[in-house]
């Protein structure tokens, strides 16, 4: 009989009456000898089997990760020249730019334009933009560059830095929106506004290379077609200085709008000059500017005081153009607004748009019939 069948009887009530011992049995008890294989050994201690599944798991999520990150929109790069930044510039992209800067790489370096047309714009002036992107300035990058390339002239909306938090991040998604921006390293205040327009025509001078710098603000309304026209007609100076020309009384009262704090600088009657909203300048002019060191140029209060005061020190030769004022649309209008009620359009945000709605100001031909 097996071996076992004698243990398990053993267990029971000891062997079987009658029956002989084997040699080997002992009333002693006998320590069961180790099996060769246990049901123990063939368990995953569970330890072991939390650590495999947290280490899948990880794994898991590094592969989602992965994918998610190759898959998703790249943020499209800028353009660094110093603190200055052009935000279009990843769609003048060009594998065979040069560069020194890694940020910059395959970016184009100043590109070349006919104009460079900066609209000067604030942290309050949101309704404008976007007035203006519905109506001549494109509020796609595409259009946008499409127009550049018709023209010649390339747009940006021009702003400078606040120590508002709120603003800053506010203009951040106005900025992945849009991508039509230039940032300047200035204060964006308005007693600061001739460091702000020095910092532009400096920025703009390393940006593009152009042949001429256009300062416009963001409540006119603008046909580009027409200032490409302007732009590239031959003439014998190359120190240039376009604008609606206008001369005044200086204000030397505190009280009253556009008082002159330097006034008795300048005397009694103000300089030739031009007006604020809209003026050009000649690449030699603004390479000159670019050159200057900023505590070395003449600030008054008015900022179109102060660009007329450094033109008349550089001996430009003054260009005065009345359709660069214009107060409505005519056939030979290139910008239009409220003048000389305010210095710009009354009402920007929507008189934009109702002026887009004419078709004088917005369908009418680039020249006039008799001009064709």
């Amino acid at each position: 009989m097996p071996i076992f069948s004698h243990r398990s009887s053993a267990v029971s009530g000891g062997p079987v009456s009658g029956a002989p011992l084997p040699s080997f049995y002992s009333s002693k008890p006998v320590k069961p000898s180790k099996p060769l294989y246990s049901f123990s050994s063939t368990r995953t201690p569970l330890p072991l089997l939390a650590f495999s599944l947290i280490c899948l798991f990880i794994g898991l999520a590094g592969t989602l990760f992965a994918v998610y990150a190759i898959r998703r929109n790249q943020p499209l790069p800028v353009f660094h020249c110093g603190k200055s930044v052009d935000t279009f510039r990843a769609f003048y992209s060009s594998d065979s730019a040069k560069l020194g800067d890694d940020s910059n790489k395959g970016l184009v370096d100043r590109p070349k334009l006919l104009g460079f047309v900066g609209i000067q714009t604030g942290f309050d002036s949101g309704e404008r933009r976007a007035a203006l992107r519905s109506t001549w300035f494109p509020s796609d990058p595409e259009d946008l560059l499409r127009l550049e390339q018709a023209t010649g002239l390339g747009f940006r909306f021009v702003i400078g830095k606040s120590k508002d938090a709120k603003k800053m991040a506010m203009l951040e998604e106005e900025i992945e929106k849009y991508r039509d921006f230039m940032l300047i390293d200035v204060e964006e205040e308005y007693l600061k506004l001739p460091y702000k327009t020095l910092a532009f025509f400096k920025a703009a001078f390393k940006l593009f290379e152009a042949d001429y710098y256009v300062k416009a603000d963001d409540d006119i309304y603008l046909r580009p077609d027409r200032l490409a026209t302007l732009l590239a007609k031959e003439r014998s100076h190359s120190m240039t200085y376009i604008g609606c020309m206008k001369k005044g009384p200086v204000i030397t009262d505190p009280k009253l709008k556009w008082y002159e704090k330097s006034g008795h600088l300048i005397g009694n009657e103000y300089f030739l000059h031009a007006y604020g909203p809209i003026y050009v300048l000649s690449a030699e002019v603004v390479a000159s500017l670019a050159a200057a060191r900023n505590n070395s140029l003449r600030m008054f209060n008015n900022e179109d005081v102060t660009i007329g005061a450094w033109m008349l020190a550089m001996n430009v030769h003054h260009e005065d153009n009345r359709a660069i004022c214009d107060p409505r649309c005519t056939p030979k209008s290139i910008a239009v607004w409220d003048i000389p009620r305010c210095s710009g359009l009354c009402n920007p945000a929507s008189k934009l748009k109702e002026l887009h709605k004419i078709g004088m100001c917005s369908k009418s031909p680039t020249l006039p019939p008799d001009d064709v």
